[in-house]
């Protein structure tokens, strides 16, 4: 397994506490409950969304849940390194297929109740494959078969990819990451999000600085 899935790693670790209660705080950020679909993006590309993606993934479906990660970043994918398969078919053959789920390419983990739909094939213009109708069909049947499903997209201030399928989820969480992320960017990710009327959840923030005295219980 990965070493970025230090949920599955060293589970005691101060990261993997700080992602079991990111669950935590999602199953209280909607107003029914835990969102269904949430999906991940980020100014730019210095901030990792897809390890934070998997590593939430790992701590919800160890609460005996079914997860479904998909990766939507059909650019540079990379989820399916973080898992150790391989990108074959994944979410851009579903959108081609006529019947999407007569052989569904969800791949299983290491981890049971988790899955992963990999990025797939490299289309022309991602853009157009994840603004088609298809696609829209696909979102809602996924929301019937896993508990939750997490999406990851390229940042938000580099293509249109997060901005076409945030409106589309239940909330969307921004990435950012602690020295390194720019004040403006986050604001001009925050308010692109805001533009297509998209359910800004929270952040998350990477490279936190650790509080030992809080952490010593």
């Amino acid at each position: 397994m990965a070493l970025n899935l230090i949920t599955l790693t060293d589970p005691q670790a101060p990261a993997s506490e700080a992602y079991r209660s990111l669950r935590t705080n999602l199953e209280f950020a909607g107003r029914e409950g835990a969102p269904h679909t949430v999906l991940f993006t980020s100014p730019s590309a210095e901030e990792d969304t897809a390890t934070t993606v998997a590593n939430l993934a790992v701590t919800v479906a160890q609460t005996e849940r079914s997860v479904l990660v998909v990766d939507a970043d059909l650019r540079h994918p990379r989820l399916h390194e973080i898992f150790h398969v391989e990108n074959g078919r994944g979410l851009t053959n579903m959108v081609k297929s006529e019947d999407p789920f007569a052989s569904p390419p969800f791949l299983e983990t290491e981890v049971p109740g988790l899955y992963l739909l990999p990025a797939g094939e490299k289309p022309v213009s991602p853009a157009d494959v994840l603004d088609s109708k298809r696609l829209l069909g696909i979102w809602q049947e996924l929301r019937h078969r896993f508990d939750m499903v997490l999406v990851n997209t390229p940042p938000v201030l580099a293509v249109a990819d997060a901005a076409i399928l945030a409106p589309r989820m239940d909330g969307v969480l921004l990435v950012l990451r602690a020295g390194h992320t720019k004040r403006q960017h986050a604001i001009a990710a925050k308010e692109r999000l805001q533009r297509v009327k998209a359910n800004i959840l929270g952040v998350v923030l990477l490279d936190a600085p650790y509080d030992k005295g809080v952490g010593g219980y």
